[in-house]
């Protein structure tokens, strides 16, 4: 009995309403209370056109009523009991969305409210009292408020186009943006940084768009189907960017640093789960017959062979990496000194000639030498061969240190065997 005496005065509450606005109306008052309140009136049918009409045109004319609405909106939202007053609040509040460019100081104002506590769209304070099924109208519109939340503040990112004059432009601007259009490798990592600070943005919103799908009574409701088709055509073009910008980040994967790479292959791991579960939504969209089928994005499957042969990629070039890096430079001079003491040594100089100021000659020992085998004929045996039949002052070396090749400082006061 109680809760019949509930939804007799809600619905007495907002035809109440609704007639009050209606007649200001007549009476030659047009203000923005007045028009969403008609909007928002507590029936089965959609939202009109007209009314988001008059909202732009009222807008454009008058920009100190963004704030006016934001609040007339904030108020009607928060103290209905009504599922379709709500739902037609937030629809009203998705199309002006989808209307107003994205620099317009309509979003602000409407973070402002947030911000203020006079509008609270996460967590959504509403609760149905007039039907039934209350839980399942309840649910889905606390769905919506949280989709519409999201979309708020991730529509909040500097996207200010800046104009410029063709005319004012010169040849030397000219120049340098054919230059800037080849971007560098520094640009590249910023910009796939930026990409990375989006796609998990993007992610929430589709797993808002996800939990949009009504259940009970709700999914049977006009309505809802009708507010349920803004919802699915703004996650096609979510996804569809989401899909280039994912594919974008992952051609760069193994350039990133080692925190954006995990990062990255965080956002591809969760894909993987969220494609399942957006391309069963999309199938029951389909059945119910929300929207036309060719309208519909091919969602990729990835599938878990591959994200386990990217882990185990990743994983095994950082140890890699770190395995190289760990290691001091003190182990590697140390262990390549040990090697060549092992081995025997290719060149050492046998004879180096050291002048003074005093013209006095004096030998020191060798440091490298050649280590040549006799049988084997090459360029540097013949040369030598040359020399010792000139009768050059190499054969008093030969004789000393047998028949290795010796490497010897030009003396200016040795006779020269050429001429």
């Amino acid at each position: 009995m109680h809760k019949r005496f509930q939804r007799a005065y809600t619905s007495i509450k907002e035809n109440t309403f609704v007639g009050c606005a209606k007649i200001a109306t007549v009476g030659g008052f047009c203000d923005i209370d007045l028009i969403v309140v008609k909007a928002t009136s507590p029936d089965d049918i959609p939202l009109r056109d007209r009314y988001v009409l008059q909202l732009l045109k009222i807008f454009s004319v008058s920009p100190t009523s963004y704030r006016t609405f934001a609040t007339s909106f904030s108020r009607r939202f928060s103290k209905t009991k009504c599922w379709r007053v709500a739902l037609k609040c937030l629809i009203l509040l998705h199309r002006l969305l989808r209307a107003l460019p994205y620099n317009s100081p309509f979003r602000t104002e409407l973070l402002w409210t947030r911000s203020n506590g006079y509008l609270s769209l996460d967590p959504c304070p509403f609760r149905d009292t007039s039907s039934s099924n209350s839980h399942d109208y309840t649910h889905f519109i606390s769905s919506y408020a949280n989709l519409l939340n999201e979309a708020l503040d991730c529509l909040t990112i500097d996207c200010v186009d800046t104009y410029i004059d063709p005319e004012e432009s010169t040849d030397d601007e000219n120049d340098e943006e054919h230059e800037t259009l080849i971007p560098t490798y520094p640009d590249k990592m910023k910009l796939v940084a930026e990409k990375l600070e989006i796609l998990p943005q993007l992610q929430t919103l589709i797993d808002c768009v996800i939990d949009c799908k009504p259940e009970g009574a709700a999914a049977r409701s006009f309505l809802i189907q009708c507010a349920l088709k803004y919802i699915i055509r703004d996650s096609f073009f979510c996804y569809n960017n989401y899909r280039c910008e994912i594919v974008s980040v992952l051609d760069h994967l193994i350039q990133l640093p080692y925190r954006s790479c995990m990062t990255a292959f965080g956002v591809y791991k969760k894909a993987a789960v969220q494609a399942d579960h957006l391309s069963e939504f999309y199938d029951w969209c389909k059945s119910v017959g929300l929207c036309g089928s060719y309208e519909y994005p091919f969602v990729d499957r990835i599938p878990e062979i591959q994200i386990q042969a990217l882990e185990s990629f990743l994983d095994g070039m950082w140890q890699l990496t770190e395995s190289s890096s760990s290691s001091p430079m003190a182990s590697t001079v140390e262990s390549s000194s040990s090697s060549l003491e092992d081995e025997k040594p290719l060149i050492r100089f046998n004879n180096w000639v050291q002048f003074d100021d005093d013209d006095e000659k004096n030998e020191e020992h060798a440091l490298i030498t050649f280590a040549t085998n006799d049988n084997v004929m090459t360029w540097e045996v013949l040369l030598e061969a040359s020399a010792d039949s000139d009768g050059g002052s190499s054969n008093d070396l030969n004789e000393e240190n047998g028949d290795d090749l010796r490497i010897q400082v030009y003396n200016p006061y040795v006779v020269n065997p050429f001429y």
